[in-house]
């Protein structure tokens, strides 16, 4: 099993979510986030005065998947998120020693 992080452009998040529910996922937990990458943020004007603005707002979607899966699971975050300029995101995948249902008391991957 594996934990998929992905960091993404917020308004990309419909696309991501239909992406992962078209190969079957429906599960994940989506936060709001800051933060930059080699960007380093941006300058805007408020009320006439100039600003830098050091961390942008992003959406950190989780996934826990199995290890089968993850290569389109990737394919599908990757098509859905990418817009082509700098800021896209990241995805960051890590091992899942266990998984427990708390309702159910499932484990592993019939609890995801």
């Amino acid at each position: 099993m594996k934990l998929v992080t992905a960091i993404i452009k917020p308004f990309k998040l419909d696309a991501v979510r239909e992406a992962l529910n078209a190969i079957g996922i429906h599960g994940m937990t989506v936060t709001e986030v800051k933060g930059y990458g080699r960007q380093k943020g941006h300058k805007e004007i408020y009320r006439g005065a100039e600003y830098a603005v050091s961390f942008l707002p992003k959406v950190r979607v989780e996934i826990g998947v199995a290890s089968e899966q993850i290569d389109q699971v990737i394919d599908a975050l990757t098509g859905a998120a990418r817009t082509g300029e700098i800021g896209d995101g990241k995805i960051f995948v890590m091992p899942i020693d266990q998984a427990v249902r708390i309702r159910t008391g499932e484990t592993n991957l019939d609890a995801l």
